[in-house]
């Protein structure tokens, strides 16, 4: 399909960034369209953007006249329009496995730390900020107790999540370590997962799709 692919992104945001990674380890090229989720209340929350998505969240992936939402039915669905490098691996059994590390990620850990989970908490709630920070490394603590018990030691476990190759597992995995560090986890506890982010993060293709070198980042002061 020769149709133009537009990515709606907000820098630190780790579902998107997600997405970010899975096309750049396909090697697509994409526009990226920022969709500011904090300004003038968030830009998510605007006419003209919930035409686009009616949830109200990032990432949408423009695809010609298609519009897709949530980031791993858009990771899968680019694996099957672009097959090849593969985000899963062949068997089963495998792809089984991965799905289920993406999940603990995308489905048990991330929403209970999503920007609007938080607002709520402080605008619903008056919980204060130490409050919802703790609340925050709980869940991810929680999400990466289980995926390093999962990881380690597990013979399909290699340089990634799944074997040798990056995959899906990783496209997840890695935002949500971002978002760990930013919280004030202590990383020292997962050497797994660690060790992973490393290997993940010397690739270019998670490099370019780090935060900070998004057009839409804050310029460092």
């Amino acid at each position: 399909m020769a149709e133009v692919l537009q990515l709606y992104s907000y820098w630190r945001s780790s579902a998107a960034y997600r997405v970010r990674i899975g096309l750049n380890l396909k090697g697509l090229a994409y526009d990226l369209v920022p969709v500011h989720l904090l300004r003038d209340g968030g830009e998510q929350h605007a006419a003209e953007y919930r035409a686009v998505n009616p949830q109200e969240l990032v990432p949408v992936l423009a695809h010609g006249h298609r519009r897709l939402g949530q980031s791993l039915a858009i990771l899968e669905y680019l694996d099957e329009v672009w097959p090849s490098p593969s985000l899963l691996p062949g068997t089963a059994r495998a792809r089984a496995r991965v799905r289920a590390l993406a999940l603990l990620v995308a489905c048990d850990v991330h929403p209970l730390n999503n920007l609007r989970v938080l607002q709520y908490l402080e605008h619903e709630w008056a919980v204060p900020q130490p409050e919802r920070d703790e609340w925050v490394k709980h869940w991810i603590v929680r999400g990466f107790d289980a995926a390093e018990a999962m990881l380690a030691g597990h013979p399909s476990t290699g340089t990634y999540c799944e074997g040798d190759t990056p995959g899906l597992a990783d496209c997840c995995l890695v935002p949500q370590v971002y978002n760990a560090r930013r919280f004030g986890v202590d990383m020292a506890a997962y050497p797994t997962l660690s060790r992973i982010e490393a290997a993940c993060l010397s690739l270019p293709a998670f490099e370019a799709a780090r935060p900070e070198r998004q057009p839409d980042a804050p310029t460092p002061t």
